[in-house]
């Protein structure tokens, strides 16, 4: 269990929204300001419908923080035409799955149909943005989903509350300082009319991107899409903040308990930039080089030839404003976290001293073209990638097939550059994650 978790968050780190091949996509705007991507491919007879609304947690209140994540679950409670409950049912029933996930930055709506089920997933959407039901009932009930969900996925997981931890120090000033999921006491002092309120602010078509990928007939699409969404009234405009941290200029050093856990691990993270920068890109080819499979270099070292690491990972958590540069280990045989820590280090101050190898360059480049193909082999992944390059890159929904060009210029310099940028000692945060007994 231990491991996996720590596996997965670094995998995660390096997936990136881009396509080898290229994705061709049909883009307008309704009167109301949803902004709409088409994508047709007819190789299976499969649609993916989504809408990703441009708000996460760093859209929340200090003292109302998890509304963005508890909309997540909110919204499924039902509308006028929906009874309460029967969302789930209407997609399965149907042939159909459907799912929702929250960021710091971003709230993500999907079904995937048969594409012979298109209308019912516009219809399932158009009812989600257009006829919510928002009443202290459902409040109360997705109130009790959400604490389920805080105890099962942080509170009773291993290691279940390192991002907390470190996101607080890192992000010191910014929202991305606490956690989706949020402070409970914040949700159960919340009045109804202040949910309506968030709803109403950040729910609307102007601040929304409805992407549909698969199957489909584009014209026929385009007026499905008009018919079912023309109605939604436009919100007002979305003001977010903007935020200018100070840079990290000494070494911050914390330790966090868990009773959940009984390895401990070390981690050390540096604030970076966001994901909109090159430098984003060059971290994620960064991880791959220190973390990713078998034979990278932190792994060779500490977990084959040393022996001292169960574990050992390095990835980029990549958020539009910033982000945080993470590498961690869980010990071997009682070695010494510090011991681990300068391990990393030392392959860190390799990577900003030494260009890596001509035939590791290749690697890395084939590497990244591979994942790219592998995230956009399902009609789901391109609705996503198509709705990101529009929400977070400027409204470039072309980034989907400019990333990959992006990567295949970054040299094995500008790799040793950034490394020697971000990654030093003075501007980072470590954490010893310790079993509490």
């Amino acid at each position: 269990m231990k491991k996996r978790i720590i596996f997965a968050l670094a995998i995660s780190g390096l997936c990136l929204s881009v396509s080898a091949q290229k994705v061709q996509f049909t883009e307008f705007d309704l009167d109301n300001g949803l902004h709409v991507i088409l994508h047709q491919d007819k190789t299976a007879p499969v649609v993916a419908v989504s809408v990703m609304y441009h708000v996460g947690s760093k859209d929340e209140d200090t003292t109302r923080t998890g509304f963005a994540h508890f909309f997540e679950h909110l919204l499924f409670e039902g509308s006028k035409n929906i009874k309460k409950g029967e969302f789930m049912k209407l997609v399965s029933s149907n042939g159909g799955q459907n799912n929702a996930n929250t960021s710091q930055d971003r709230t993500f709506y999907y079904e995937v149909f048969p594409s012979n089920q298109l209308e019912l997933g516009l219809w399932l959407e158009s009812e989600r943005m257009l006829h919510p039901v928002i009443n202290e009932q459902g409040v109360k009930t997705q109130n009790e989903v959400v604490k389920e969900e805080k105890r099962l996925r942080i509170d009773n997981s291993p290691y279940g509350k390192f991002t907390e931890k470190i996101f607080s120090h890192l992000f010191d000033g910014h929202p991305y300082r606490w956690q989706p999921i949020g402070s409970l006491a914040h949700l159960d002092a919340a009045r109804l009319d202040e949910f309506i309120a968030f709803n109403k602010k950040y729910y609307v078509p102007n601040n929304a991107v409805l992407t549909i990928a698969g199957d489909i007939d584009v014209e026929k699409t385009r007026g499905l899409v008009k018919a079912y969404f023309a109605e939604v009234a436009k919100g007002k405009d979305v003001v977010r903040k903007d935020y200018k941290l100070p840079e990290i200029t000494k070494e911050i050093i914390d330790t966090a308990y868990d009773a959940n856990i009984q390895i401990p691990a070390i981690f050390a993270a540096y604030r970076v930039p966001g994901m909109k920068s090159r430098e984003s890109k060059v971290l994620g080819m960064i991880s791959s080089i220190l973390s990713a499979g078998g034979s990278s270099r932190l792994s060779t070292k500490m977990v084959d030839e040393k022996k001292t690491a169960l574990q050992v990972a390095a990835f980029n958590y990549s958020l539009e404003d910033y982000g945080a540069y993470i590498t961690l280990a869980l010990p071997n045989k009682n070695t010494p976290l510090n011991d681990l820590l300068k391990d990393i280090d030392e392959e860190v101050l390799r990577l900003q001293t030494e260009l890596i190898s001509e035939s590791d360059y290749k690697k890395l480049q084939n590497q990244f073209e591979n994942s790219y193909v592998s995230a956009n082999s399902r009609m789901l992944g391109v609705a996503e990638n198509l709705a990101n390059g529009y929400t977070f890159h400027n409204k470039d929904t072309n980034d989907i097939n400019e990333e990959l060009n992006v990567i295949k210029s970054i040299t094995r310099e500008e790799i040793r550059d950034v490394a020697k940028k971000y990654l030093n000692k003075n501007q980072r945060v470590v954490l010893y994650y310790l079993p509490k007994k």
